[in-house]
Order: structure tokens, then C-alpha cells, then sequence
């Protein structure tokens, strides 16, 4: 699939993403200070960026583990139907989980993911999104903690891709097509 041409708008900037980085580990460590190991799972691919960066401003002992879901393929639009591709490695049954997701639109994906994790019986189980459209929300889900709100536009960068473009850029930017469809 070759996309129609598109410019990228910077909405939100690596300096501010930063900052908000900053201030959401303060608060993650404070609901986590007393666990002798946090377990980040990062749902692939799109929150690497965002776990990379989370985990090293973490002063806590951590572990990190990923699961790849897909609602998306190369699309812009959510399918509705959630795929595990790749599960956990490790066990987390007993033990402090932090779910790291890039955006939360329709809330299918975090709402599958969490709900499957539980099942699993962690000790506790919170989840961070980078990003928030809660206009989208098909499902009653709300992350523990959110960087950003935003409106309904379709994003790009800071690991968030489009057809697996853009995950590059430092930045959030909304992708604005020069060419009508």
C-alpha cells in the first residue's frame, strides 16, 4: 500500500514529552516505592520509545517484558478485533505490573491487554498510555496515568508509526494530507 502524500505537524514536542516523562515516573514511583521489582510490559510496537524513555528516569528495580497486540495493521482505523502476536516471556502472577501503551483511541486494545493480564494475577496491575483520545472511546477504559490528551487526529512519531513510517521523529505530530484521496 503506497499512502497519498502527507506533512507532519508537530503537536507535541520532544521538550514537553520529555518534562511529562519526568513528572509521570514521580507519581509511578510513589504508587510503586514499596515493590521489590516492577515488571514494565510495553505493548509493541509503538510504546518502545516511550518504555525506553519511562525506564530510565524509573528509580526502581525493574524488569521489562513486551507483548505485541494488533488492532491496527497498516491502517489508520482501529479493526475492533485485538491479536496477541508476541506474549510475555516471563510469569507475573504475584507481582507489581505496569502496562506502557503509546495511545489509547477506542480503548480495545489496553481493555483486552489488562483484562488478559489479570487473569495472570499480578500482585498489582496499572497502565500508563502516552497518549489519550478519549473522543474515540468505544469501551470503558481509562489508563491509570496519561501524558497527553489529545483531539481525534491521527499521529505520528516518537514510536507511534504509519504504515510503519514516522516512528523516528523525537516528537508527536498530526499527519495532514496534501492530496485529497
Amino acid at each position: 500500500m503506497v499512502a497519498r502524500p502527507y506533512v507532519i505537524d508537530e503537536m507535541i514536542s520532544a521538550k514537553s514529552i520529555a518534562a511529562r516523562i519526568e513528572e509521570l515516573c514521580k507519581e509511578i514511583q510513589s504508587e510503586f516505592s514499596e515493590t521489590n521489582k516492577l515488571v514494565v510490559v510495553g505493548l509493541l510496537r509503538g510504546s518502545f520509545v516511550f518504555i525506553a524513555d519511562l525506564v530510565r528516569e524509573l528509580d526502581l528495580p525493574i524488569e521489562v517484558d513486551f507483548l505485541e497486540a494488533s488492532s491496527y495493521g497498516d491502517g489508520m482505523e482501529s479493526s475492533r478485533e485485538v491479536r496477541i502476536l508476541k506474549d510475555l516471556r516471563g510469569a507475573i502472577e504475584g507481582r507489581d505490573v505496569l502496562v506502557v501503551e503509546d495511545i489509547v483511541d477506542t480503548g480495545h486494545t489496553l481493555n483486552h491487554v489488562t483484562g488478559l493480564l489479570k487473569s495472570r494475577l499480578p500482585a498489582r496491575l496499572k497502565s500508563i498510555a502516552l497518549l489519550d483520545k478519549p473522543s474515540q472511546r468505544e469501551v470503558d477504559f481509562k489508563a491509570d496515568w496519561t501524558g497527553f490528551e489529545i483531539p481525534d487526529e491521527f499521529v505520528v512519531g516518537y514510536g507511534i508509526d504509519f504504515a510503519q513510517r514516522n516512528r523516528n521523529l523525537p516528537f508527536i505530530g498530526k499527519v495532514r494530507f496534501t492530496e485529497p484521496e
